[in-house]
Parts: C-alpha cells; structure tokens; sequence
C-alpha cells in the first residue's frame, strides 16, 4: 500500500520508520531538508522537499487513487488544505489529519464532503492515557478495547502483592467474583504466555485483560495496596498540560509550572483550581518551596525531552513519590528505568491509531504495547473466510495462533467473555488478541479477513 505522509517532524518521522518496518510503501514531504536528508539516509523511502498543502510536492510524490495520505504537520489548517487537495486534485484513496483544535474536529464536513476520512490528534491522546494513569494508581499502562469497556492493563508486580510467590490459579480463590485474564508476562525484559501454574514473581510486567470496573481491585493483587493520588505537579503548560489540569483540577490538588510568564499568564485566567506557577521546573529552591515532598505525582509534559528527565530526575530525588514524563526519542528509552516511573510516548500512540486504519482486515483496534520489541494487542472481528471455515464451533484453545500469540478476552453481542477452554469460536465474535512482536500480525489477521 502506498502512503504518503506530510510533515516529517516527530510525529511524521516516527510514523515513517513504523510503517517501513511494516512493509508499507511510504513517501514523506517536508521543508525541512536536514530531516529529510536523515530519514533517507536510514529508510528505504521517498523523500520530496516542499510545503505540505502544495500541489506541486503532493505530484511529485505520486500520489494517485491507490495513496493514502496522512498529513500531521504541526499546523491543523496547512493539514486541512492538505487533505483537500488530496481529495479533490489526485483523488486520493484515504485522507488521515492530525487535528489539535477541538473546533475543527466537531464539524469535519465543513471541509468539504469525504474530504477527512479519519482525524488523529496526539495531544489528546497523551493527556487522556495520563488521566487513566492517574485514576487507577499503581497501573503501567491502561489500554482500552470494546468501545472502552475492556481494559488491557500493565501492572508490575511488587514483594508485598498478594499473588506475588503464589499461583496465578489462585487469584480465583482471592476474587472468585471477578473476571481477568493474564495475556502475558514480562519477566527480565523477555515475554511469555503463562499458565495457571505460573508463580508471580517480583518485578514481573503483568499484562492483563479485565472490565474497566475491576482494574483497581486486581492491580491491588501483584502489589502494594497505593492511597489514591491527591497532590500533582504538572510541568509545561502546552496543550498537553493544560488540558490534563483542566480535566482533573477538579478532583486533585493541581499546582502547574512554566517558564514562560505570558503564558502563565493566560493559563491562571483558564485554569478555575489549578495554582499556575511561573519558572524553571529544575529550579530546586522552587519544588522545595512547592512542597516537592509532598506530590505525589510529578508530570513532565513539556516538548523537551532534556527538560521533561532532568526535572524528573530532580523532583524524584527531591521526594516526588511518582514520575510520568512524555518521551519523544526513542533513543532516551534505555535512560528511563530507575528515575522515571512512567514515560509515555506520544509515538506510539499515534503509530497504533493510524496502524489499525490501514489494516486490511477488520481490525477495531490496534494498540503498539512496546515500542522496542514491537508487542501489540489487537481487536479484530471473525469473519467467515478460507482460514475460519473450519474452527467455528471449536474451543478457542483449537486455533491455531503463532508462537507468543495469545487470546486475552472474546466480546460477543457486548459481553465480555474469558477465554476458558470451554468457550467456542462464534461468527462476529470480537477477539482480543495479544502478540509477542510484529511478525506475527499477518498470521493473526488471517482470522479478521472479510471475504
């Protein structure tokens, strides 16, 4: 498939290296020779240099009926005109806008009909994973599949945890009334597919499948027992910041910090409970003098990813309880464990939204877990094709999967389902399916096929 992407910042540029890896024929415009110079250097692709919304550098591109284009400069309108010369001038198959402006994002047929096929918008992305991290203390990370109503969660395990040195058979016995189910595990940076004989151990990554109301409660199981979040520090008062403390002011104790004294400014006016702070977050005799101490998460949310670490680095050395940062290169990833409690990656995120879109297949969701090692989880639809023919009727446990592949839930007609041995496979059913690495999606997919 042909793709061509507008915009080789970071968003542009990581979803240039993701979809090359995914053997997709990519070609990329931007004004920026530099960038380009670099992505060509290391990328099997096609790099044209020119403004994004020209028609001249979308022909030189090539694209035709068959492209479809993703436009994610860091501009809404130049991304809007984009699309519409798409559309209209080269007929293009399929039009992905990066939108940051909620305005734009409400009324897409202003634009023109079929204009914007699909809208992605990383910052809400971010601030929104932010917010679940926060809601339910203790988790690593929180991916929701079924139209939110089945989490796939991250936790990792701690010495005091219940389970921990038990069974994983046993956490029946502890919650008899609650459904989950344990897709993975991570132990030492390497994954498995456990059984009901596998003991949890210390520090080991759990990735596990429940409703959105039982996350909290079996969290509780692999570790310590954490008191809900009261007091955040949130650091960058960009779109990212401001609208995770506009979303969460009002059940938290929020205090904001930015080095930026206009924007403080504006921000105070904006912000009802949040306390707006003006000066540099690695200033030590302010986070002393703004109880360090005493927050319980520090967020570093700003567009610099020094800036986003040395702060945290600071903040956790001066007594901050939890670090959530955003990280931008993936080349910072090794320098993460030990300071930084979260990172999120805004990346991923748009890699995995714009992954499901372009999948053949009937694939509701696709979510990128791990970004080094290429693990995903994926929500597709059974359909009756060549490969399926067969397996309906079976227990799940008869199909056929790749090596590190495994189903973590089934959702039939809204209901959220265990895979137990004796559940069959059932036209339409939604699986949920965890996967190892890449490599295995196409055998996956064979499942979500439509005829």
């Amino acid at each position: 498939m042909k793709v061509l992407i507008l915009g080789a910042g970071r968003v542009g540029g990581s979803l240039a290296r993701a979809l090359v890896n995914n053997n997709y024929d990519v070609s990329i415009v931007d004004q920026n020779k530099s960038i380009l110079s670099s992505l060509d250097e290391k990328l099997d692709i096609m790099t044209v240099e020119g403004h994004a919304a020209h028609p001249l550098s979308i022909k030189k591109s090539g694209a035709d009926e068959s492209t479809t284009v993703i436009a994610v400069t860091s501009n809404d309108e130049v991304n809007i005109i984009a699309c519409q010369i798409a559309k209209k001038e080269f007929k293009v198959k399929k039009t992905i806008c990066r939108l940051s402006e909620g305005a734009y994002t409400d009324n897409l047929e202003i634009f023109g009909e079929n204009v914007i096929d699909m809208v992605i918008s990383p910052e809400n992305e971010v601030m929104n994973h932010l917010k679940e991290l926060i809601i339910h203390p203790g988790t690593e990370q929180i991916e929701k599949f079924a139209d939110g109503s089945v989490s796939l969660v991250c936790v990792k395990a701690k010495k005091k945890g219940k389970l921990v040195g038990r069974e994983l058979k046993e956490f029946k016995h502890d919650m008899p009334e609650t459904d989950a189910f344990v897709a993975s595990i991570y132990r030492e940076g390497k994954p498995f597919i456990p059984s009901g004989d596998t003991k949890v151990r210390a520090k080991d990554e759990i990735y596990f499948i429940s409703s959105d109301s039982n996350v909290d409660q079996i969290v509780n199981e692999f570790r310590d027992i954490e008191d809900d979040y009261s007091r955040i520090m949130v650091v960058g008062g960009g779109k990212i910041g401001f609208s995770l403390a506009r979303e969460i002011e009002d059940d938290y104790k929020i205090k904001l910090i930015d080095s930026n004294e206009s924007k403080c400014s504006d921000l105070s006016k904006k912000l009802e409970k949040t306390i707006v702070l003006h000066g540099s977050a690695t200033d030590e005799d302010l986070l002393k003098s703004e109880g360090i101490d005493n927050i319980d998460i520090f967020c570093a949310l700003t567009d610099d990813d020094e800036t986003n670490l040395m702060s945290s680095l600071l903040a956790k050395k001066m007594g901050a309880k939890k670090t959530m940062i955003i990280l931008n290169n993936p080349s910072y990833l090794g320098l993460v464990p030990g300071f930084i409690d979260i990172y999120i990656a805004p990346y991923r995120l748009t890699v995995s939204s714009v992954l499901q879109d372009l999948r053949d297949s009937d694939v509701a969701q696709d979510v990128l877990l791990k970004m080094d090692t290429g693990a995903e989880a994926i929500e597709g639809v059974v359909h009756a094709n060549e490969f399926t023919s067969n397996l309906f009727g079976k227990s799940l446990k008869e199909i056929p999967l790749p090596e590190g592949a495994s189903i973590g839930a089934v959702v039939r007609h809204g209901e959220l389902i265990m895979p137990e041995s004796n559940v069959e496979l059932c036209l339409n059913d939604h699986l949920i399916i965890f996967l190892a690495n890449k490599d295995m999606m196409s055998e996956v997919e064979a499942l979500f096929k439509v005829n």
